[in-house]
């Protein structure tokens, strides 16, 4: 009985948790004046998410990088200083999780913080 009971709870957690592609105006709300922190190609990174449209690329030991970010139909979509063109990204959450998916890279995990947190403490 205890098992079933452990089963039942374990199959209704999983059934709850969907990936879900986030509507632009959650994208807008989520990143808009915070910072996303997170792992990219190996590097521990920091991005902060300007309301103006400024976002700022920033990894240790290393200069940081301002570019333009904007949503772009259900994507949220970057341009970088020596880019020819704007790249974009769905943003997914899963189980309270937040990812970057692209049609060419992994689904890629990352956290948000509150307001412009582009140094470690």
């Amino acid at each position: 009985m205890i098992r079933l009971a452990a089963f039942l709870t374990l199959m209704a957690g999983a059934a709850t948790a969907q990936s879900v592609k986030l509507q632009p105006h959650e994208i807008e709300a989520l990143l808009s004046g915070n910072t996303a922190v997170g792992v990219w190609e190996g590097q521990n990174y920091r991005q902060f998410f300007n309301p103006d449209g400024t976002t700022i690329y920033a990894q240790e030991g290393v200069r940081s990088t301002v570019g333009q970010w904007r949503i772009e139909g259900d994507e949220y979509q970057s341009i970088w200083p020596h880019d020819a063109e704007w790249e974009g990204w769905f943003v997914m959450e899963y189980g309270g999780d937040f990812f970057w998916v692209s049609k060419t890279t992994p689904p890629t995990h990352f956290e948000v913080l509150e307001g412009e947190q582009l140094v470690a403490e």
